[in-house]
């Protein structure tokens, strides 16, 4: 759960992880990360152009752009020392019923932690504080994922599926993924996912099993 802290505090504060200027993908910067995953340890990340902070607690270390591929950026850390990679991308398109409802910015995630064997792992920071119990789904290359809610995160109910889901989506042009809100307000954030493949890969490659 480490990580998931670290994160949130850096985000809270308004401090954000370095992407240099000529990146090819958006930038992005998420205003909060306050759920805590269920699982091993939770992910989450965010950038911003020439906004390199030490992390604290780390020795100094930051997290760094590794790589930056169609519309998804690898990053690696080692918080107190211990390694930690992710690819995030930001939603291409976003829809609300009632259309037009104000909300936070989605991201998603995929993130890999050597130390806790933790591969891979795919969440969705929504934006918005999800509806107790209500259905959310990732829809990828053809499938739809049943994914459960925690606060504003979403993580895949069976995680037996998630190899296969992850394998998905280094396939399929985008994926879909559809929530309620607390307030009843449905959305649907459509991700591109040109350049996942490559951006899993490059963090495969710096956090090895």
């Amino acid at each position: 759960m480490f990580f998931w802290r670290l994160l949130t505090a850096l985000l809270i504060g308004g401090v954000v992880f370095g992407v240099p200027s000529q990146a090819t993908a958006q930038s992005v910067v998420p205003k909060t990360a306050t759920t805590a995953s269920p699982k091993a340890a939770p992910k989450a990340a965010a950038a911003k152009p020439e906004a390199k902070p030490a992390v604290p607690g780390s020795g100094g270390a930051e997290p760094t752009l590794i790589g930056q591929f169609g519309s998804w950026g690898a990053y690696a850390a080692a918080p107190n020392g211990k390694k930690v990679c992710f690819a995030l991308a930001k939603p291409t398109s976003s829809k609300t019923n009632p259309p037009n409802r104000p909300r936070d910015p989605a991201y998603a995630f995929v993130s890999t932690r050597p130390s806790e064997k933790v591969f891979n792992e795919v969440s969705i920071m929504i934006g918005y504080a999800l509806k107790p119990g209500a259905d959310s789904a990732l829809d990828v290359g053809g499938a739809s994922y049943a994914m459960y809610a925690q606060g504003d995160g979403l993580w895949i109910k069976n995680a037996a599926e998630e190899e296969r889901m992850v394998e998905a989506m280094r396939r399929a042009p985008d994926a879909a993924v559809k929530g309620i809100s607390a307030k009843g307000t449905e959305t649907i954030d459509t991700f591109s996912l040109k350049g996942l493949a490559q951006a899993l890969d490059r963090i495969a490659q710096e956090c090895r099993r």
